[in-house]
């Protein structure tokens, strides 16, 4: 049984029932016993944990966990405190910097601050073997992220989505609701952040429609090291 101790409890009762998901829970059992998966499985729902579905004032959609060890902790382009910055975290720092000013180098990249702030860090895998990126795509973690942004979609307060990168950007079909503000760019990855990422501004932007919307601004700074 999932709880999240929290409005997810009642709003995803009876997902966790569904053909699709049992199927998964028996690979997930699987795998959780004769490999190394990350995060560990009582950090795989901590996105929905932290924050709430009435609490949601953006969505940041990633592709799977971070595969190497210590990494992944169950919020998308998060690590915990101690584990270096990947490459696409530094690029979303650099960006926030030059688009609000806000400079998060040098600190850390634990993004729970965000997340406690409404912020809701979601891959669309949950789950990942290590050293084997997108190992568990395909296994039914799709089907009930999709079943997230669809409800996300419903809900009559606003909220931003920003898409980086194909795998995110193909969520944006069930996100029709037009009280909602779709952003899109390129991956934040080396590979892509220079091909339509940097420059983007879509945390200012983000930040303006929350407040033409009565809604309290994202705070995109993170805590200091303590």
């Amino acid at each position: 049984m999932v709880n999240f101790n929290n409005d997810w409890d009642k709003i995803l009762d009876g997902e966790f029932d569904k053909d699709y998901y049992l199927k998964l829970r028996q690979f997930l059992i699987s795998e959780y016993k004769s490999q190394k998966i990350y995060p560990s499985m009582y950090d795989i729902f901590n996105a929905l944990k932290l924050t709430s579905y009435e609490n949601v004032k953006c969505v940041i959609i990633g592709q799977d966990p971070y595969h190497g060890e210590g990494q992944a902790h169950g919020l998308s382009f998060s690590v915990r405190k101690g584990v270096a910055p990947p490459p696409s975290l530094v690029n979303i720092f650099k960006e926030i910097k030059a688009d609000i000013g806000v400079d998060n180098a040098g600190k850390h990249g634990e993004l729970t601050k965000w997340a406690e702030n409404g912020v809701l860090l979601l891959n669309s895998v949950l789950t990942v073997r290590a050293n084997q990126p997108r190992s568990h795509r395909g296994q039914g973690w799709e089907i009930f992220t999709t079943e997230v942004i669809r409800l996300l979609n419903s809900r009559e307060k606003p909220m931003v989505f920003m898409l980086w990168g194909a795998d995110a950007k193909a969520k944006a079909q069930f996100i029709t609701n037009p009280q909602h503000l779709i952003l899109t760019a390129a991956h934040p990855s080396p590979l892509s952040a220079y091909n339509g990422f940097f420059g983007c501004r879509h945390f200012s932007r983000a930040n303006e429609f929350l407040r033409a919307n009565n809604m309290e601004e994202i705070d995109w700074s993170i805590q200091e090291e303590i």
